[in-house]
């Protein structure tokens, strides 16, 4: 059976999983374990509340395809604050998109005219998280519902950390003092420091990237890969993580791959120095024939041994070494 949600955040191609197990979007793990534990006993089909086989076989596919891939999201410490980054960039996509956001409920339209957003907004997921699961056949609308509440939540908190702080009151110059008397027993007060210019959020896309780039100086291409390749699902034209992950087939002596990255990488940024420096020892190693490969002589017997890669070659000759 298939689950689709069309609504709520459910709409911007992203799984809100805060919606599923019915937890505001700022809950704690022991908060998110302890619903997830109440709805797990809700939908097993050795529950008491399911009775025909329709609806064990109903709450099973709930179970298994969103309610624990929901709680496996957010209860690790790594995938929860990556999630909690990405809510972040989208509710300041939605504060920026605010007039064109429509809103299907009741609930949703009252939030976003709440005076107190954050009581109405808690009650609001308290009450629903009551009767969620109730109705196995309505549980798809209620986390529509949910999710449009957490979409105007997050909407309207970015709007209100957007907001500039008022400027700190100038000190008061004090009038009527001769100016002798001023320069000769008080010393001007030093002009204020400007304040430092706060710094700048990373986005979701360049703390991937960071983390590849330590991987990878670690000589952990897997783990590097991984990283870079969820990077390109969300900004598939980052040329910094095509080059990224073509130095990662490069280590790994995927040589077509590598080719394939930079060239992207190209395309996208033409002066990207990475790709610059190693597109065309790449382009050159892979017109060789391979009859044309160069063997490596043992210097002890002079014996020849064709090269096999992962195991230096080729990869050797562009880094001057082994594979680590």
């Amino acid at each position: 059976m298939s689950f689709k949600i069309d609504r709520g955040l459910f709409k911007y191609d992203f799984i809100d999983h805060h919606a599923i197990l019915c937890v505001p979007v700022d809950a704690d793990v022991k908060e998110i374990r302890k619903r997830y534990l109440k709805i797990a006993r809700r939908l097993h089909p050795d529950s008491s509340f399911t009775e025909t086989a329709a609806q064990k076989q109903l709450g099973n596919e709930l179970l298994s395809k969103l309610v624990n891939p929901a709680y496996e999201k957010l209860s690790g410490d790594r995938t929860r604050a990556e999630y909690t980054i990405i809510l972040s960039q989208i509710g300041k996509r939605l504060e920026q998109e605010s007039t064109s956001v429509t809103l299907n409920t009741n609930l949703g339209r009252q939030l976003a005219d709440a005076a107190n957003i954050d009581h109405f907004y808690k009650s609001a997921i308290a009450k629903l998280a009551q009767t969620q699961y109730d109705s196995l056949e309505q549980a798809l609308q209620v986390i529509a519902q949910i999710s449009e509440l957490n979409l105007v939540y997050l909407m309207r908190s970015a709007g209100k950390s957007s907001v500039a702080p008022p400027p700190s009151a100038q000190p008061k110059v004090q009038s009527g003092t001769p100016q002798s008397n001023t320069s000769k027993d008080t010393p001007p007060a030093p002009a204020p420091a400007p304040a430092p210019a706060p710094a700048k959020e990373d986005s979701i896309v360049e703390q991937y990237a960071r983390r590849a780039q330590s991987l990878i100086d670690k000589n952990q291409f897997a783990q590097a890969k991984v990283e870079l390749q969820d990077a390109l699902k969300l900004e598939p034209k980052n040329s910094h993580c095509h080059s990224l992950i073509a130095m990662v087939y490069l280590r790994q002596n995927q040589l077509k791959m590598a080719k394939i990255h930079f060239d992207n990488a190209l395309k996208l940024n033409p002066n990207d120095e990475t790709a610059l420096q190693w597109k065309p020892k790449i382009d050159k190693a892979l017109g060789q024939q391979p009859s044309d490969h160069k063997v490596t002589s043992s210097p002890n017997n002079g014996d020849k041994q064709p090269d096999k890669s992962g195991s230096g070659g080729l990869f050797g000759g562009l880094f001057g070494g082994k594979k680590k």
